[in-house]
């Protein structure tokens, strides 16, 4: 069955009630709040589209907002004021791994379906050990996809053998950090420097002139905007041509805007590259959030992409249990029918019973970085 068909019937023929609320937790200040907004503007724009043809259930959706401020206290705070207080039916975000792994045990305690459109590190698959009943996806590439992605693309893709880690000292960048190290080592390798810095920190010079002395013909990078973006700059000042290859993060406008020219040529996993976007679902996003926002193009689009996506198949899955109930809203989640046509691709069966990750290397391409934007890597 055609996913907008079902929608559409549903929402007329269901009895009439109040909006249907849907907690949203993100970052809306702060360092990371470029994130948090870009999530945040996705997700109001499905609510608006889906309440423009009547709503789910025959009730119109409202979100219910809640800033994090990227700390994980006030994100497992907020979830728990948005369920047992403002009593949303669902959860979308948050947008920070450290957060993100606060606030999933307070959806699965509470037993209310959590959507992640960003964290990528944040465990997801991991908390079915504590149970069956995993009430958390996600819907965006995890740290195990692209660091695997790095790793390949720098050695079979790229053909080079002297990888540098450099990464900030979040859960984000402590735990890709790990990956790329364990991966390297099932190679067979090694990466002949790491470096880290601390969230915050501005100059990162001596992490790479350590990565140029050890000969690196390769950095990987795992960090947050600001942090990625003085790495480049770092790369800049010393005129040293290496290659970069990073996180879907380096899509962040606080990287595009600050790396400079230093940034060009950075490659880097991606759901959704906006400037090869041709599927009609990809342009209707695109269209609709340019307009919407008054933009020239979709900020941190894999972000705006992915959340979008997150509450359209929410909305499908309420559809199709006919019910806000979070049993049966999960239920559905795990088994959804006919392929959905997103911003980010087409999904059939994105969530099973025992797997709650939609996104794999298929829903992945690659990014790069040029003058200040991201467009696709042609090699």
């Amino acid at each position: 069955m055609v996913i907008s068909a079902l929608l559409t019937a549903l929402a007329l023929a269901a009895p009439g009630g109040g909006p249907i609320p849907v907690g949203f937790v993100g970052p809306l200040t702060g360092g990371s709040a470029a994130l948090g907004q870009s999530l945040r503007n996705g997700a109001r724009l499905a609510v608006e589209e889906l309440n423009a043809k009547g709503g789910v259930l025959g009730r119109p959706l409202a979100l219910v907002e809640a800033d994090d401020e990227a700390k994980p206290d006030k994100g497992a705070a907020a979830a728990r004021e948005l369920v047992e207080k403002k009593g949303v039916v669902a959860l979308i975000g948050p947008a920070n791994t450290g957060v993100a792994n606060a606030v999933g045990p307070v959806a699965n305690q509470l037993r209310v379906p959590n959507i992640c459109p960003s964290a990528t590190g944040s465990k997801v698959n991991e908390l079915f050990a504590d149970g069956p009943l995993n009430f958390v996806f996600r819907l965006a590439a995890s740290d195990a996809v692209q660091a695997k992605m790095m790793v390949t693309e720098a050695f079979a893709a790229r053909g080079r053998t002297k990888a540098a880690i450099l990464a900030d000292e979040s859960p984000y960048g402590v735990q890709g950090r790990a990956r790329v190290e364990a991966l390297l080592e099932a190679r067979g390798a090694k990466a002949v420097s790491v470096g880290t810095f601390k969230v915050g920190d501005t100059d990162m010079s001596a992490q790479v002139k350590a990565a140029q002395a050890a000969g690196a013909d390769v950095i990987l990078l795992y960090a947050l905007g600001a942090e990625a973006a003085a790495v480049a700059r770092a790369v800049g000042a010393l005129g040293w041509k290496v290659e970069i290859i990073g996180t879907w993060n380096l899509a962040n406008p606080v990287f595009l805007s600050t790396a400079g020219p230093a940034g060009n040529g950075a490659v880097m996993p991606q759901t959704f590259v906006e400037a090869a976007a041709h599927e009609p679902a990809q342009r209707a996003f695109i269209d609709a959030y340019r307009k919407r926002y008054a933009v020239a193009h979709v900020d941190l689009a894999p972000a705006a992409a992915q959340a979008y996506d997150a509450v359209k198949l929410l909305a499908l899955a309420m559809a199709q249990a006919k019910t806000t109930e979070a049993i049966k809203v999960r239920a559905a989640l795990e088994n959804l029918d006919g392929t959905f046509h997103g911003a980010t691709g087409e999904y059939f069966s994105p969530w099973s019973s025992d797997d709650h990750e939609a996104v794999t290397s298929a829903n992945v391409r690659w990014g790069r970085v040029k003058d200040g934007a991201v467009v696709l890597d042609e090699k």
